[in-house]
């Protein structure tokens, strides 16, 4: 998995699988737009006017459970 933010256009991505073509893009909600493969798998999320939207999108904390 990989978080990154691009300050120039504010926006900030979520890659949960790298590598898979992306064969659908469906903007969920204004703004939040989720990638998906050839067997309907969620590869990524993008949250435009990051800055606005999430408390800190320069800063990522990473956590597991269990």
């Amino acid at each position: 998995m990989k978080v990154s933010y691009d300050q120039r256009t504010d926006s900030l991505t979520v890659i949960l699988k790298e590598g898979v073509a992306v064969v659908e893009s469906d903007e969920d909600k204004p703004g939040i737009i989720l990638d998906y493969d050839e067997q309907g798998n969620l590869l990524s999320i993008e949250i435009l006017d990051a800055s606005r939207r999430v408390t800190d999108a320069r800063s990522v904390e990473y956590q597991t459970t269990g």
